[in-house]
């Protein structure tokens, strides 16, 4: 049966799969990223892991994998395929792609997890259907990735999407990109949880808490809440200008929240919104699946590539 090897590599662990033609999830495992013992380890047990899902293939449905599709954080030169930089790893200029291809013996994709995440929301997911969309996962930070027929675009140095850092509180809270007042400072799980542990006197409160609270109707929640939805949809508002997508799709953590979130993010973006068409704004679909999902279609795109290309005259 022929199938690739997709993998998707966190700050602190690592999902992994074997997908088969059909998109199917054959085989699927975790393993932690041991980056506690510095980013030649991670590397270290990147490459041991893609050698097992090999070896396991080889024994469950006679041939190696096809080819595989790794995700990555942080900075991502494509094109190259290196991991440029990830602060939560420890890494610097990884030749990922060439490393991985000479221990597995197969081509080999490498991606940013944001946008091979959302290339999966796009083709097999929420947004699956749409020529343009737009994902947007609202976790630890904000990033985005920007859907263009059936692939994501990357940008001329690897940084479109970047929707995390739009400014949308001039002169506001200090940004770790060195701005002051970006987007991921106010709406993202992280920032939420802040707000609410400090508006309630609870360190350990969180975003999840703070939704519940909201839809128990406590006030201090919905306005710690709201205060997110507005800048969010600040955000928002300047992105749909800008790439005027057809489809808005929002994952990550927060997104957890349902229609608490959804109701009043609808309602804001519409409120704002003059001469820019509304997208549907859908929650996303994939879940934690969608890393992997998207490091399989990277490989399989390879694959299609080389068939493309061998049949061309």
């Amino acid at each position: 049966m022929r199938h690739v090897i997709a993998l998707d590599v966190g700050g602190t662990g690592m999902k992994a799969a074997l997908v088969g033609d059909d998109g199917a999830l054959l085989h699927r495992a975790r393993r932690a990223t041991g980056r506690e013992r510095g980013p030649g380890a991670v590397v270290a047990e990147i490459l041991d892991f893609a050698a097992q899902l090999r070896a396991y293939g080889v024994e469950q449905y006679g041939e190696a994998a096809a080819a595989a599709g790794i995700a990555v954080p942080g900075i991502v030169d494509e094109e190259r395929g290196v991991a440029a930089y990830a602060a939560n790893l420890g890494w610097r200029d990884v030749p990922l792609r060439a490393l991985l291809a000479e221990r597995l013996g197969m081509p080999v994709a490498l991606g940013h997890d944001v946008r091979t995440g959302g290339l999966a929301e796009g083709r097999i997911g929420a947004g699956r259907g749409a020529d343009r969309f737009l994902f947007v996962p609202l976790g630890t930070g904000i990033a985005g990735a920007i859907g263009l027929d059936g692939r994501v675009e990357a940008g001329a140095h690897g940084f479109a999407g970047e929707i995390g850092h739009i400014v949308v509180r001039p002169g506001g809270t200090p940004c770790p990109c060195g701005q002051r007042g970006c987007l991921e400072r106010y709406a993202s799980a992280s920032a939420v949880s802040e707000a609410w542990a400090a508006a309630g006197g609870d360190r350990e409160a969180d975003a999840a808490d703070c939704a519940e609270a909201v839809a128990s109707g406590d006030p201090n929640a919905v306005r710690v809440w709201q205060d997110a939805v507005d800048a969010l949809a600040d955000g928002l508002v300047t992105a749909l200008t800008l790439l005027d997508p057809r489809t808005l799709i929002i994952g990550g953590g927060l997104a957890e929240a349902g229609e608490v979130l959804f109701q009043p993010l609808r309602t804001a973006v519409r409120q704002r919104v003059t001469f820019q068409k509304l997208p549907a704004i859908v929650p996303a679909a994939l879940g934690d699946t969608a890393g992997c999902l998207g490091a399989g279609l990277l490989a399989r795109d390879l694959l299609n590539h080389t068939d493309r290309t061998e049949v061309t005259p």
